[in-house]
């Protein structure tokens, strides 16, 4: 089916999609993104500017890119990115630093928003506590909400960009490969080298090394 705006029309006013990227590895922050888009301009970026847009897993790496563009550059779009950092990470653990990153990135887009009447919001998977409006869940929400989808891109290629910034700082981890998931190439690399400033210390294949 893909993605539409039935749920943000159900929503009614201003309506913020939030998604983030990033929970599984084992190195780098979780980002959050945040979304919104006046509706009556929405309805032409659906099968316009914005078509193709999707879950961002299920999207290339190219496509991404595109999609991500196109959207920071689309007319009285409103968007945010905002990270937890690995630090923050082992400090409260994912699931509240994932919360953190999206509190955060929904508190800059609802502020540039000026409290819009009405305004809500609109969040992948499960419900997440202390956002700056009303909010509803939409499991799958990345590949069903117009608004949630297009989040999921800008969190993905954020982290992703990162990424690019690890291999650069700390080479032979394979970062720009791997973005920091377990894969066989990145635990080998832990063995080899140790942790990195950047690595979750929280997580089991880290803290098992007891090197830091």
């Amino acid at each position: 089916m893909g993605v539409t705006l039935e749920f943000e029309k159900a929503a009614g006013g201003a309506v913020i999609g939030i998604d983030e990227a990033g929970r599984g590895p084992l190195a780098g922050g979780v980002y959050a993104a945040a979304v919104t888009v006046p509706l009556d301009a929405a309805e032409g970026l659906l099968d316009g500017a914005w078509a193709g847009m999707d879950d961002s897993k299920k999207l290339s790496a190219a496509k991404r890119e595109a999609l991500a563009e196109t959207v920071k550059t689309t007319p009285g779009c409103v968007w945010a990115v905002a990270f937890a950092t690995p630090r923050e990470i082992d400090r409260l653990n994912i699931l509240k630093a994932t919360h953190l990153a999206m509190r955060r990135a929904a508190e800059e887009v609802a502020a540039r928003l000026g409290g819009a009447e009405g305004a809500s919001i609109l969040v992948d998977g499960l419900p997440v506590p202390g956002l700056p409006l009303p909010s509803k869940n939409l499991v799958k929400g990345d590949g069903r909400s117009l608004f949630i989808a297009a989040a999921s891109v800008l969190a993905k290629t954020a982290r992703d960009a990162d990424c690019m910034r690890l291999e650069a700082e700390y080479p032979g981890y394979g970062f720009a490969k791997h973005k920091g998931y377990p894969t066989k190439e990145h635990l080998d690399a832990l063995a080899r080298l140790g942790p990195c400033p950047e690595h979750r210390r929280s997580f089991g294949p880290v803290a098992q090394l007891s090197l830091f």
